[in-house]
């Protein structure tokens, strides 16, 4: 009888072990572009996401068609004339939480951390540094950053027709709401 208590003692001390690894299919990207002259916006809910507690590996994948705009004309020109996502159609993320080992996904808490990877857009992969926060709240993880990324490093053109309606900076919200893999 000892013997089946240890025997469970451990397999439940190393389940946690196992359960490291969280993801979403219902993630939220979302940008913002701000001038004097117009305001532009856009949603992804569909994004998808997987993050390693155990390792701090983090992947990011969002369908570039998949964004919406409050005007259609908007959704059209962003899809056609400047993220052309018939020929990249999608975006990603692929880096780590470097402190992950702050993260504690057993203990309710909110805690910062430092996001460290590539972001390929456009068919542009460059490096990337951004805060974030993971917040655990009673068994529940979620996820969430901004980052500015300039247009230009990722070849995105603008034309000179538009130049004052589109920032050259624009700014990135991420959120996501993970489940564990069973």
């Amino acid at each position: 009888m000892k013997k089946v208590i240890l025997g469970l003692a451990f397999v439940a001390n190393m389940l946690p072990a196992f359960s490291q690894k969280y993801f979403t299919k219902e993630g939220t990207v979302s940008f913002h572009s701000h001038t004097n002259m117009e305001k532009i916006e856009a949603v992804n809910n569909k994004a998808t996401s997987v993050v390693d507690f155990a390792t701090g590996a983090m992947e990011w994948g969002v369908l570039i068609k998949a964004f919406r705009f409050e005007k259609a004309l908007m959704q059209e020109h962003f899809n056609e004339n400047y993220m052309e996502s018939s020929k990249y159609p999608k975006a990603t993320f692929k880096g780590k939480i470097e402190n992950i080992t702050e993260v504690k996904i057993d203990k309710d808490g909110t805690y910062p951390v430092m996001l460290k990877g590539n972001l390929d857009i456009h068919g542009v992969s460059k490096p990337v540094t951004a805060k974030g926060t993971i917040i655990v709240k009673g068994g529940k993880i979620s996820g969430s950053s901004k980052i500015r990324v300039l247009l230009a490093n990722y070849k995105i053109d603008i034309p000179s027709l538009v130049k004052d309606n589109i920032a050259k900076e624009v700014d990135i919200e991420i959120t996501a709401d993970y489940l564990a893999f069973k």
